[in-house]
């Protein structure tokens, strides 16, 4: 299983907040993706958290100084609205793009995507929410609800090329509780691409809960590493003496 932290980035800085709100300032992006990658990060992923809703392009720029600085596989996902913004991301230095908005205004990006650079590095973030039985998709860093079925929607993306799903629970978010696990595995089970489940990491036995009983094939965490509270090699120790496979942090 794979170990990811994430970079939401706004205004040129990491930010965290609970519930997709209450933002703060989590620090400088290029140090964190520096410091992580020597922690023994297995990827590392920058999303551009503010640009779909500002109807703006990624920072492109800053992901490229945060590329430099990473020898893990890298994602860069927020305000890629075509193929030429996916191929300018892809030439700085990501190894693959995380698509959302853009994704469900066009969903024909999905599958264009997949053609031209390959299903391995189109990831597709669905960001949901409970809403009664079943949870909803939404977009535009929470703010608008599509009325997708968020199980029916990983589905069709993945049928249309994406290679893995970037699942975001809005109720776990920042709360330190726990994935959802209910609906990381009703994703998992519906989808036969990786899912990396999202919102709500504490310790580690939230990551080994994800992986047994929600079926993630990998866990994004943020707020418990930019606020010191873990590391990522006392998290792997804690998997792996639990009994999952997990790849060393040694970088030697």
């Amino acid at each position: 299983m794979r170990l990811i932290p994430c970079l939401d980035i706004r205004d040129g800085r990491v930010v965290k907040g609970t519930n997709f709100v209450g933002i703060r300032d989590a620090g400088d992006p290029v140090e964190l993706a520096r410091f992580y990658d020597t922690e023994g990060a297995d990827e590392l992923v920058f999303l551009d958290i503010t640009a779909s809703h500002e109807g703006r392009p990624a920072v492109i720029d800053l992901a490229e100084k945060v590329a430099r600085e990473v020898f893990i596989p890298f994602t860069v996902g927020g305000g890629l609205q075509t193929v030429e913004d996916i191929r300018a991301a892809l030439l700085v230095g990501a190894d693959k793009v995380s698509l959302n908005s853009a994704a469900v205004a066009r969903p024909e990006l999905v599958r264009e995507s997949a053609e031209m650079f390959g299903a391995q590095c189109v990831v597709v973030a669905i960001d949901a929410k409970q809403c009664g039985e079943s949870w909803n998709a939404f977009v535009h860093g929470g703010r608008k609800d599509t009325g997708r079925d968020v199980i029916e929607w990983a589905q069709e993306v993945v049928k249309l090329g994406a290679g893995e799903i970037l699942l975001t629970s809005m109720d776990g978010d920042g709360t330190r509780a726990g994935y959802d696990l209910d609906l990381t595995r009703a994703v998992s089970e519906a989808v036969d691409v990786p899912v990396i489940a999202s919102g709500g990491a504490g310790h580690a036995g939230h990551m080994v809960d994800a992986v047994r009983e929600g079926r993630a094939d990998a866990v994004l965490l943020a707020g418990i590493l930019h606020d010191g509270v873990a590391r990522i090699s006392d998290l792997k120790s804690e998997m792996a003496a639990a009994g999952l496979r997990i790849r060393s942090t040694n970088r030697s």
